[in-house]
């Protein structure tokens, strides 16, 4: 990783600071980009947004389905713990923290908020720091761009039913056409057009001129995330000055999850004997986070100011540290595997 990926950590932590600081030097300025709205979508976090999101479709080729037959085990395990578990214990924590453990310190609106903005996340598998995991653990990168491959494809149809679904048990009102429009726009045109792009660069399949353009993008994929993490902290700024624990109270269970998550799946793989290079890269799928999409989503359906969307960016600064120490203990214990 460069040095933006390796301390992401840190300089979404720099822009909190910087966000709220702004938010409460220049209220007004927040308040116009806030009204930049169409049909719920605000239309600078959405240009943030897909500046995240292309160059990381763009590293997506669907022609490696065609290899979904092969060694299926690893890719049923991902499947299974991102579609059948991973979102279902992320409500369940959410539920457990917010509605019991945490309501002393939280009111109800909020709590109901946060649990909504990490329902998001755990519907919402990665799709792109997962090459960089799968690097570090010396994971079979093939088979890797099988599991997110696959894994966005699934995406684009289970997504908004899931998120619906655990939102209204959660005894929140879904907005049903803004979570559609929400998952055309951050899920379904941006893996069309990096599709495209990659058809048009890589016509020889000798990646020479689609990592170049990948490469150029790449700082403006950073740019995109740390101006989102200013604009969010900058509406929030009023609530974090009031609450500053928020933040804490939400990365509790997130840790949880994350480490949770990782020991069930570690645990079946090293049972079902996957090799370790495939292994590992599927516990790193099952256990972060698409938190582009989730942040995307939260602010559709809740708005900018909302928990939900805070809940979402709280998910970006815990999702780096954690997972580069799970990349570290799947090294660590590489030998546990044949």
């Amino acid at each position: 990783m460069g040095i933006f990926e390796r301390y992401l950590s840190v300089w979404v932590a720099l822009c909190i600071v910087a966000g709220v600081a702004l938010g409460v030097l220049l209220p007004d300025v927040f308040a116009l980009v806030a009204s930049w709205e169409v049909a719920n979508v605000n239309l600078a976090v959405a240009i943030l947004i897909w500046l995240m999101i292309y160059p990381m479709m763009i590293q997506v080729d669907f022609s490696a389905i065609k290899d979904v037959g092969k060694k299926p085990k690893g890719l049923m395990l991902t499947i299974i713990i991102n579609w059948c578990v991973k979102p279902f214990t992320m409500a369940a924590l959410g539920w457990l923290f917010f509605e019991y453990l945490f309501a002393p310190w939280v009111d109800p609106q909020s709590a109901s908020e946060y649990i909504a903005g990490m329902i998001l996340l755990g519907v919402a598998p990665c799709t792109a720091m997962v090459f960089v995991w799968s690097q570090l653990t010396k994971g079979d990168a093939n088979y890797t761009l099988v599991q997110v491959s696959v894994n966005d494809v699934i995406m684009i149809f289970a997504f908004a039913p899931i998120s619906a679904f655990l939102l209204g048990v959660s005894d929140i009102e879904v907005p049903w056409e803004t979570l559609l429009i929400s998952v055309v726009l951050y899920v379904l045109l941006p893996l069309i057009a990096g599709a495209l792009t990659r058809k048009a660069l890589d016509k020889k399949n000798d990646h020479t001129q689609l990592d170049a353009f990948v490469g150029k993008l790449k700082p403006w994929s950073i740019i995109g995330l740390l101006a989102t993490v200013v604009l969010l902290f900058g509406f929030q700024a009023e609530t974090i000055l009031d609450k500053p624990q928020v933040i804490v109270l939400i990365a509790i269970p997130l840790l949880i999850q994350t480490y949770g998550i990782f020991a069930i799946t570690y645990y079946i793989a090293k049972k079902i004997k996957l090799p370790h290079n495939i292994a590992a890269p599927a516990c790193m799928i099952g256990t972060s986070n698409f938190f582009e999409l989730a942040v995307a989503v939260a602010i559709s359906l809740f708005g900018l100011h909302s928990g939900a969307a805070l809940a979402t960016v709280v998910g970006v600064l815990v999702e780096v540290p954690v997972m580069l120490s799970l990349v570290w203990f799947a090294n660590r214990t590489r030998h546990w595997f044949a």
